[in-house]
């Protein structure tokens, strides 16, 4: 038996390049992007797989923890596998450790940028709306944490193509454009393993993901920078 894969479209890129290189062939479920938008819909998605999947050895969830929109996610006969990252830029990053240094960025893939439910797509839709003014006040306290975009170069896309829309959406939003390193490790690592329980929650049969399990990674980084200042 194999192990079934459950992909956000937002990674599609970054999860065939891994499979690829990882000469693996598992059956993967497609999660829509857009679903990321409402948590209960997210995690209804997820659950319907895991309760009609039937005849794989593991169930690989190939997102982050997503907001924690997959808490009180119940296991049924097949174990869950499950990166110990809160989203899909921490994944591609190496882990949420990794984006520390960059919580004040607002991330960008080709794969996001291809979504129907991006940001661009919003700012768009808000100026035939509202039109210049007005979007411009909205998407000013959207943005108000931001202080820059960071373009995630992965290796799996056109980088130069997306930088070239990622400048326009920078000069919209009043946000530079910086490109930051990233890998698809933590991908191929979740499909081949081994699953150290530090990078990787594994849930076995009939277990039932609790909000504790998921808040595990921000107490872990915050003892890691206590240690660091000591």
């Amino acid at each position: 038996m194999e192990n079934l894969i459950i992909g956000c479209r937002t990674l599609e890129n970054e999860l065939t390049a891994a499979l690829s290189r990882c000469k693996d062939s598992y059956e993967i479920v497609w999660l829509d992007a857009r679903l990321h938008n409402v948590r209960k819909k997210l995690k209804n998605a997820v659950q319907e797989i895991l309760d009609t999947a039937s005849g794989f050895n593991h169930i690989l969830l190939a997102t982050g923890f997503c907001g924690n929109a997959i808490a009180g996610l119940e296991v049924r006969e097949i174990p869950l596998v499950i990166p110990r990252v809160d989203d899909c830029t921490s994944l591609l990053l190496g882990g949420y450790q990794n984006k520390l240094p960059w919580l004040d960025s607002y991330f960008l893939t080709e794969g996001w940028l291809k979504g129907d439910a991006n940001i661009w797509n919003e700012y768009q839709y808000s100026l035939k709306k509202y039109g210049k003014e007005q979007t411009a006040s909205i998407f000013s306290m959207m943005f108000a944490n931001y202080r820059r975009l960071a373009l995630l170069d992965t290796g799996c896309y056109d980088l130069n193509a997306c930088m070239a829309q990622g400048l326009q959406i920078g000069e919209a939003l009043s946000l530079n454009l910086t490109v930051v390193a990233a890998s698809i490790q933590y991908l191929q690592l979740l499909l081949t393993g081994p699953w150290d329980s530090k990078r990787f929650l594994l849930l076995p049969p009939h277990a039932t993901l609790c909000p504790s399990d998921l808040s595990r990674i921000y107490q872990e980084d915050c003892e890691s920078c206590q240690t660091r200042k000591n």
